[in-house]
């Protein structure tokens, strides 16, 4: 494609990215009219159509989607280009972005400090968010890596590692239930004071499903999207539910006690490290892959 068209889907990539042809203009110091034209002239030149405008902004139609993927491409292998470049000097400067679960966020320490120390040119940063809006980063390419636990089923995803973490009962050791030598049933652990994160967590899809399966609904005391305080409420005599990896400290401490589940919906989640398939990683990026699959426990199996 030319120059001219390079610009042309910069501007339908913004406006897809940011929901609207005004959000675009606004974001590329343009007028809204100009991206409009900049648009329909590639729909002309394309002979298709690409984008579909409704009340709430415009989103991008099968072809879109296909324009959208080569951009992206184009965007990966140009960064994968001026990456290599700069790995000649000793890996001077660059970035690597990462998308993970609060779960994963005690784990994340050692690989990143190994990183930091051994490149300190490479700017990190780490996004810490829902199960959907992890993948949702990394299929637009807005994070190199991903860190999930659970993840849904998408053909746009590669998995380069992937171990099983099940989910158990996180309680205070004076808690009833931590006396408990056989697996817990689901049902009725909402007497207990139940604590659970919020619907785009990966765990509360799993407990979605188990209610379903098992035809009962369960009533949450708390619903808190952030595992530090779903951990302090466990210690101070509630329940919740969470991968053992989550509350390693807090079980080596003495202060959470991990009772297992009843139910394959709960021994077979599973922990993936993520990225786009397709995508050529970066010089940073694969060797950040490298120290996460070599330093967090969360890749250890059945530990």
């Amino acid at each position: 494609m030319s120059l001219v068209q390079d610009r042309r889907i910069l501007y339908f990539f913004e406006a897809v990215r940011l929901g609207s042809v005004r959000a675009a203009a606004d974001f590329l110091d343009v007028a809204a009219s100009a991206v409009s034209r900049q648009i329909a002239q590639l729909e002309h030149e394309l002979g298709s159509p690409l984008l579909e405008r409704h009340r709430r902004g415009v989103k991008p139609t099968e072809a879109g989607e296909r324009v959208l993927h080569y951009y992206r491409q184009r965007l990966s292998q140009q960064e994968v280009l001026l990456d290599s470049l700069q790995a000649l000097r000793g890996l001077q400067s660059g970035s690597v972005v990462l998308a993970v679960g609060e779960g994963f966020i005690d784990g994340l320490a050692a690989p990143l400090s190994r990183f930091s120390e051994q490149y300190p040119r490479i700017d990190l940063q780490v996004n810490v968010c829902g199960t959907n809006e992890v993948i949702r980063q990394i299929v637009e390419d807005e994070a190199h890596l991903g860190l999930v636990f659970n993840p849904p089923a998408d053909p746009k995803i590669r998995s380069h590692a992937h171990t099983r973490q099940p989910v158990c009962v996180a309680v205070g050791p004076e808690h009833p239930l931590a006396q408990r030598s056989e697996p817990l049933p689901l049902e009725g652990l909402d007497r207990y004071r139940l604590a659970l994160p919020g619907l785009s967590y990966g765990i509360r899809q799993i407990v979605t499903l188990a209610e379903h399966r098992q035809g009962l609904s369960l009533v949450p005391t708390l619903t808190c999207s952030t595992f530090a305080m779903l951990k302090r409420f466990a210690m101070r005599g509630g329940v919740t539910l969470m991968p053992v990896f989550v509350m390693e400290d807090e079980i080596r401490s003495g202060e959470l006690v991990a009772v297992p589940l009843q139910s394959e919906v709960f021994s077979s989640p599973e922990v993936h490290l993520i990225s786009r398939l397709g995508r050529q990683l970066s010089v940073g990026a694969s060797r950040m892959l490298s120290l996460v699959l070599q330093d967090m426990t969360a890749f250890r199996q059945d530990h």
